[in-house]
């Protein structure tokens, strides 16, 4: 088993692709990117991919190779990413939700949210 540590590449990987999903949503063509398509069909559509590359890495860490887990990792990371374009909820949004969470157990983090 492995740490999960590695910040910096993962930091740097996924800034590269922030950057990456705002130049095509800014500019994208639908035709040819994948990015600017599924922003073009709304929130509606990146909440099914979600919920689609979800299960499919469910299912990879069920039972398939560590690299399989990794795509499919990817392939979550993606889609939330472009999802949350789909929504205008920033990065700095969920980094700070993430914050707010720092020194809490998630046991503790549950309980306390409300509308749930």
């Amino acid at each position: 088993m492995t740490d999960l540590a590695s910040p910096a590449r993962l930091s740097a990987a996924l800034a590269h692709l922030a950057g990456t999903i705002d130049a095509r949503a800014a500019d994208g063509d639908a035709g040819k990117s994948w990015t600017a398509k599924l922003l073009a069909k709304g929130p509606d559509a990146c909440a099914a991919k979600v919920a689609e590359e979800g299960g499919e890495m469910a299912d990879a860490v069920r039972g398939e190779s560590d690299d399989r887990v990794a795509s499919e990792a990817a392939d979550v990371l993606y889609h939330v990413f472009v999802a949350l374009r789909s929504r205008g909820v920033s990065l700095d949004d969920v980094a700070a939700a993430l914050e707010a969470r720092q020194g809490t157990s998630g046991i503790d983090e549950k309980a306390g949210r409300t509308g749930e």
